[in-house]
């Protein structure tokens, strides 16, 4: 009989938070075979990182475990620093979430790499010469389909994908039997996160690693492991086959985690995003009005080390009506959010001309400022945007600071509830660290619609959300859309979303808009080639569209 790789028997975790005990895995059970492939799924705080950083006793100070944590037979919440640090990356390791914060930004990757292999040489305890790990590093690095001589750049000069296959070359450098995979690809790209996912299944396979991997996307998950486990308050309240799981999930976290990431072409997702708030009915047919913000013929380039001249934007017609959402997609580097930016007046045009209410936006002075009271920006990650001394309230009172409103207070407060952060005096006065997620993106929406804008450009509003939070922020986008008359210039890598909310879709491949069309025309009878290459690289393919209809 085959000793399984990983087995956790009634696995109890407890977060002393003053003098109380506060319960974060109630006693979990999980067995993954040599091998094996285990995903393990929830919304933030199900408690599932910590049954991962468990495995490895990578948990704080405060965390108390109780039950048993058995890798290879042996229990980990026994062994002694001397063994666990012998463990550690050497028989098990793992590929932490957010590759941009995991990595050192002064410390070249290649020396990155080779810190594991220097800390844990290989049995027999010998170090390797510099040369034996140079060359380590090279194999790594081709492993993880990067060249070898990228060794030599600093994580600044890779991409979100790049950096990413930097960590899991980590995890890979002492041929460890087990890597935990927390949120791998959350936030990448739909065509980067297919390659990471088949980069890891590939590796998998090959090397016969174990691989638990933590998402709240129930399809990336089965994209990539045999079983999953649904978590949900600290308690593992489904686990199965992942074909069964997707297929008729049983309890109602399950569907609801699945609801969440909708099926591009199902006609119930269209206008309902996954949300506890009911929104008001959407309007049966949508007739495209005068454009209120437009493009026309946009240029924007920049110069590369070697001095050339690389077009970002190129030749862009886009245009946004009146209570309308559309949905500017593509992957990383693009060029979508250099478009957003020179739409914002942030970045000038080399040429041609961005159009308010059919008026050319100035490039300075009093026009601009007031234009820019118009057409407001709600920022990706408001962890980064908020400012971590500034109080909700200071955060939003800027803008109207800065275009001297009248009445602050009273703008502010209307702001906040406007973004369903109520009652406002409850929430006016905390700091960014004492919100969850969803509520610090609430209150950069609120941030921009204290100047009472007419057109909002979301860049990636909700990249970096566990899954009930992106319905209740997507919620919160088409309530005001309906209640304000707001429109949205929406960017995104996620069809899902576009399918969600949008009603028009516009896709951007190197610098140039290349289909443009409702969301039907566009996400279920895409024209141009990179279209369907988006389409093809969600988690299932094209399996993730269906006809309206059916």
């Amino acid at each position: 009989m085959t000793t399984p790789l990983l087995q956790l028997k009634d696995l109890n975790v407890t977060y002393v938070v003053g003098e109380q005990d506060v319960p974060a895995v109630r006693g979990v059970g999980l067995t993954l075979d040599p091998g094996g492939t285990l995903g393990v799924a929830g919304e933030s705080g199900s408690g599932k990182s910590t049954v991962a950083m468990s495995v490895l006793r990578l948990l704080p100070r405060t965390a108390k475990i109780s039950g048993e944590i058995l890798l290879d037979g042996e229990d980990v919440t026994t062994m002694n620093w001397g063994r666990l640090r012998a463990v550690r990356w050497a028989e098990a390791s793992v590929v932490f979430q957010g590759a941009m914060h995991a990595l050192n930004p002064v410390r070249k990757i290649g020396d990155q790499i080779a810190e594991p292999l220097r800390l844990h040489p290989p049995e027999g305890g010998k170090a390797l010469t510099d040369a034996a790990v140079d060359a380590r590093v090279a194999e790594l690095l081709t492993q993880v389909d990067l060249p070898p001589g990228r060794a030599g750049a600093y994580p600044h000069e890779l991409s979100g994908g790049q950096k990413q296959r930097v960590m899991i070359a980590m995890a890979l450098a002492c041929s460890p039997r087990l890597i935990i995979a927390d949120e791998p690809t959350t936030a990448l790209d739909v065509i980067v996160q297919a390659q990471v996912l088949d980069l890891l299944s590939r590796l998998v396979a090959e090397q016969d690693i174990g691989l638990i991997m933590i998402s709240h996307d129930l399809s990336v998950l089965a994209a990539t492991c045999k079983r999953i486990a649904v978590m949900y308050d600290g308690q593992i309240v489904e686990e199965g086959p992942s074909a069964e799981v997707m297929a008729a999930p049983k309890h109602e976290h399950t569907r609801a985690l699945a609801a969440a990431f909708p099926t591009v072409g199902d006609p119930v997702s269209r206008f309902a995003p996954a949300t506890s708030t009911p929104l008001p009915p959407e309007p049966p047919e949508r007739v495209a009005g005068e454009p209120l913000l437009a493009a026309e013929n946009l240029r924007v380039s920049f110069r590369d080390r070697t001095g050339k001249r690389i077009d970002a934007v190129a030749g862009v017609d886009l245009a946004v009506a009146r209570d309308e959402i559309v949905a500017l997609v593509g992957q990383s580097g693009s060029g979508k959010t250099t478009l957003a930016r020179t739409l914002l007046g942030l970045q000038k045009p080399d040429s041609g001309v961005v159009r308010y209410a059919g008026n050319p936006v100035p490039h300075g002075g009093a026009g601009l400022k007031a234009y820019r009271r118009q057409v407001q920006l709600v920022l990706q990650d408001p962890t980064s945007a908020l400012n971590p001394a500034h109080t909700v309230y200071e955060a939003v009172a800027e803008g109207p600071r800065i275009h001297k409103l009248a009445d602050e207070r009273a703008v502010v407060h209307r702001a906040l509830e406007a973004a369903e952060l109520r009652p406002a005096e409850k929430y006016a006065d905390r700091l960014p660290h004492q919100l969850s997620g969803g509520q610090r993106q609430r209150v950069v929406i609120a941030g921009a619609l204290a100047l009472e804008p007419s057109v909002v450009v979301a860049d990636e509003p909700v990249a970096s959300l566990d899954a009930s939070v992106r319905g209740e922020i997507l919620g919160l986008l088409l309530r005001l859309r309906r209640e304000l008359g707001l429109a949205a210039l929406v960017i995104t890598h996620d069809l899902g979303l576009a399918w969600n909310i949008a009603d028009r879709v516009a896709v951007m491949y190197r610098g140039e808009l290349v289909e443009t069309g409702t969301v039907e025309q566009v996400l279920l009878d895409p024209q141009h080639e990179y279209t369907k290459s988006l389409l093809a690289a969600l988690p299932g393919g094209t399996a993730q569209r269906r006809t309206v209809g059916t």
